[in-house]
């Protein structure tokens, strides 16, 4: 079976970023990290895509998730059928 292509789009620094990156490493999900403050054409594929500015961004095959936090990303992640994720909720993401 194919590897999904997942790609993170992140912004150093942002905490919500750091915990998607936590997660993902943590259930052992392979992809691709992009810092769009240091990559001008990312920052304007993510913008496209997800039809906004703020990171984090997920791009998991043709499924955008864009600004989220961990409770976010657990719910995806059980939409994706991902196994053993724990119903303990991680902090949700607060106005920015």
């Amino acid at each position: 079976m194919k590897e999904p292509k997942i790609i993170l789009y992140v912004k150093e620094g942002c905490p919500w970023c750091e915990e998607a990156e936590d997660l993902l490493k943590r259930f052992g999900i392979l992809y691709q990290r992009i810092d769009v403050l240091k990559d001008r054409e990312s920052y304007q594929r993510m913008v496209k895509i997800s039809e906004q500015s703020r990171a984090p961004t997920l791009e998991w095959e043709d499924e955008v998730l864009a600004d989220f936090g961990g409770k976010e990303l657990l719910d995806f992640f059980r939409k994706k059928g991902i196994k053993d994720i724990p119903e303990k909720r991680t902090g949700d993401k607060g106005s920015k």
